[in-house]
């Protein structure tokens, strides 16, 4: 029985992970090499990995705003599950406002960084990015075990086809990359 609620919980797990700072960690591993300016701060990435494909919104808190409101409508959140989603929901909007904080502090020290603390700093931002997806599993799982059986398959179908989609995304190379 784990081991089948486990199976289930994998792909859900997978892209949630992908949902909130995933952008803003690959933005932050972009950004150092990049061509801004000097004095210019890298901003966040405009798209949301999980949904694959562009989310509006200035900053990590009003896309993940958006995201909240679009997977509410995908997975068919009912009144059952109301405070299982609102716990869900609120954890990835303050994974937002913390990661958006960690990104704003990396790029105003990002200029006077040397190598060594450029990694020590992308390492920082990481060890952020962890802790958000233990805390989004956890309100994840609690809200998929209050699923129907044809819920959990319609949420393991939303979440397969993003991460899909967002793997197709990830082929396309990568520049600039450091570490």
């Amino acid at each position: 029985m784990k081991k089948m609620q486990s199976s289930h919980l994998a792909p859900a797990a997978l892209a949630a992970l992908l949902a909130l700072p995933a952008a803003a960690l690959a933005q932050s591993a972009q950004a150092p090499v990049s061509a801004a300016p000097q004095g210019t701060a890298p901003h966040a990435a405009a798209s949301s990995p999980i949904a694959g494909h562009p989310v509006p919104g200035k900053n990590a808190v009003e896309r993940v705003e958006h995201r909240v409101n679009e997977l509410r409508a995908q997975l068919r959140i009912t009144s059952a599950e109301q405070q299982q989603w609102d716990r869900f929901a609120e954890v990835m909007r303050g994974n937002a406002r913390e990661m958006d904080q960690v990104l704003m502090q990396r790029a105003q020290q990002f200029q006077s960084m040397n190598a060594l603390q450029n990694m020590q700093s992308y390492e920082q931002v990481a060890e952020a990015h962890a802790q958000h997806v233990q805390k989004l599993v956890s309100a994840f799982q609690d809200l998929y075990n209050t699923m129907p059986d044809e819920q959990k398959r319609l949420a393991d179908q939303v979440f397969r086809a993003n991460a899909e989609q967002r793997a197709l995304s990830t082929t396309q190379p990568h520049h600039g990359r450091n570490g």
